[in-house]
């Protein structure tokens, strides 16, 4: 089954700037061969289920290696069964329509 995941890691406790944490989380979830789309407040991973949440626990288990003791993770989870669809697919599908000015 493909998933496309939106992740984002909190470490709680670690300061008010995060981003080495979110760096090292990248670089497992291109380690893993999977494609990260970095935006402002997560990252966007797609693949099939079992790569996606597996990427996900290693990302944990890094930031765990880097000294913080607790994270918060908030997941958007969504499936197809039909295709496998990336993130960009998505976003150029609802792009197609705001050019077609007769699709409401």
């Amino acid at each position: 089954m493909h998933a496309m995941v939106d992740l984002c890691v909190v470490p709680i406790g670690a300061g008010v700037s995060v981003s080495r944490y979110i760096a090292e989380c990248e670089r497992v979830i291109e380690a893993a061969g999977l494609h990260p789309e970095l935006h402002p407040y997560g990252t966007i991973i797609s693949g099939e289920w079992d790569d996606v949440f597996a990427v996900v626990r290693k990302c944990h288990e890094r930031v765990h290696e880097m000294g913080v003791s607790r994270i918060f993770t908030t997941l958007k989870v969504g499936t197809r069964t039909d295709r496998a669809q990336t993130p960009s697919d998505k976003v150029e599908s609802v792009r197609r329509k705001l050019e077609d000015d007769t699709e409401i």
